[in-house]
């Protein structure tokens, strides 16, 4: 779960309580800590870095905790009601934080013993054990002056030890991570936008407010400049490479290798001199003969740093390259399509996409075709076919709209096997609930460009989490 620039997901843990009771009740302080502490032991991992803020219990360690959390930036923070606190307690924490807050209302147990809790003689005893099994009590008090605050909040209530509490944490602990990558990614624009596309056209200015990713605009000219340096022996190893990660038909000539290849050693020199996380190009083709070679033959290379975590987008496909993020993050692909026809006989979408695919989720190996013309586009040369994995799928899109800025748009199904186009392109047959039918009037209805990113796996719930953390709107249709 580390990011691509090499920082952890920084995640803030505190449990609250009320300092009033320590003397009152003994040993309930060091139970609730260490039921912090157990939260803290299975939220740490590689990748994941927990800085513990113990037990808040005074408005002074509120101030106190929520300076600790500047000063050790954290991503997320997840507040653990343990017992009864006052929400002035809880306020100067969370605004002075600053990041999104998670609060944890989990039960120690899925009940009291109530035989063996009335069988206590001593009343203060009973108390103390009741109090530690009382964190639902200020919830809704907690809930109440943090939207009179204007602050977001979510929830998860459970049981400490109980796996569908966890499967909800691990999802919001998901959800924090896409967050803060996207928050700390450099997105390159190369080129320009394919002409025409309305629906492609994004706000970049809007991109860098709501996700807080950085964009940079970049020119196909550097990219060109750096393939015509790179040397015959790094060449040759990227020849194998192809061999390796791709299945190279027989009518793939050598010297659309060399080509192909030429291009992926620079264009992999060109994200590593700008650290890049992700890269949206197009480009028509100027009369430069250079760029010409350099832009027909990108896709292979393109293939290949998608799969390594560093999605490309073709058509200057902006909101498309951060849906194709997020699912990575995720850990779910986000390969590049589009529907493009419809079997009525057998209630599929057709969905696919030329350029360059996440070989990562490819059905078997990749094939390699060499295609005489690029459809709609300057040139020829090589290109990749593949079916995404057969199984479980999510589709994808970053829709912007005119009333919550961006959302998600998202659509669960199953990628089935059976006949693909032979066409040297993305493509894969899908399957969704409500029908092929019901899903393409439905998608249409809200409104997204024509592309969107498929990964593969069901991460609807996650991806609903993402949505409310970047506070932006969500949409699931299936």
């Amino acid at each position: 779960m580390t990011m691509r620039s090499g920082r952890s997901l920084r995640v803030g843990l505190c449990g609250i309580g009320l300092d009033t009771y320590w003397p009152q009740f003994g040993g309930l302080q060091q139970r609730l800590e260490d039921y912090v502490a157990q939260v803290g032991a299975r939220l740490l991992r590689p990748g994941v870095e927990v800085v513990n803020l113990g037990l808040v219990d005074s408005p002074e360690y509120s101030h106190e905790a929520g300076h600790k959390c500047r000063r050790e930036d954290i991503d997320v923070l997840f507040l653990y009601v343990t017992t009864y606190a006052l929400s002035n307690t809880v306020l100067p924490l969370v605004r002075r934080a600053g990041v999104p807050v998670v609060v944890l209302n989990l039960q120690p147990e899925a009940a009291i013993d109530y035989k063996t809790f009335n069988r206590l003689e001593d009343r203060t005893e009973m108390t103390g054990q009741w109090l530690a099994y009382c964190g639902a009590c200020p919830v809704p008090e907690i809930a109440n002056v943090m939207m009179r605050a204007k602050i977001p909040f979510h929830q998860v209530t459970g049981v400490l030890d109980d796996e569908e509490t966890w499967r909800e944490i691990e999802e919001w602990l998901a959800a924090a991570q896409v967050h803060a990558t996207l928050a700390s990614a450099r997105l390159g624009l190369m080129g320009h936008y394919y002409s025409g596309m309305l629906d492609v056209m994004t706000d970049v200015t809007l991109v860098s407010i709501v996700f807080g990713t950085h964009v940079e605009i970049l020119e196909v000219d550097e990219l060109s400049a750096l393939r015509a340096e790179v040397n015959e022996a790094t060449l040759e190893q990227r020849l194998e490479d192809f061999l390796t990660y791709f299945d190279m038909q027989p009518d793939c000539s050598p010297e659309e290798l060399r080509r192909a290849a030429r291009t992926s050693v620079a264009l992999d020199a060109f994200v590593a001199r700008h650290n890049l996380d992700a890269l949206a190009y197009y480009h028509k083709g100027s009369g430069i003969a250079a760029n010409a070679d350099t832009m027909s033959s990108i896709i292979l290379g393109s293939s290949l740093l998608t799969a390594q975590h560093i999605p490309v987008a073709g058509e200057y496909e902006v909101k498309n390259v951060l849906a194709m993020k997020i699912l990575d993050v995720l850990g779910a692909g986000g390969s590049f399509t589009e529907y493009y026809a419809m079997d009525f006989n057998e209630d599929l979408v057709l969905m696919g996409h030329d350029g360059p695919g996440h070989i990562a989720i490819s059905e078997g190996k990749t094939r390699v075709r060499p295609l005489k013309v690029y459809h709609g586009k300057a040139g020829g040369g090589l290109s990749v076919e593949m079916s995404v994995k057969h199984g479980p799928a999510t589709l994808l899109s970053v829709v912007e709209d005119s009333e919550s800025r961006f959302k998600l748009l998202v659509a669960e199904g199953e990628c089935v096997e059976g006949e693909i186009l032979e066409i040297g392109n993305t493509n894969s047959r899908y399957r969704f609930s409500i029908g092929a039918r019901g899903f393409v009037s439905a998608w249409n209805a809200r409104g997204p460009a024509h592309h969107c990113a498929v990964g593969i796996g069901h991460v609807a719930t996650t991806l609903k989490k993402t949505a409310e953390l970047i506070g932006i709107g969500f949409q699931q249709i299936c």
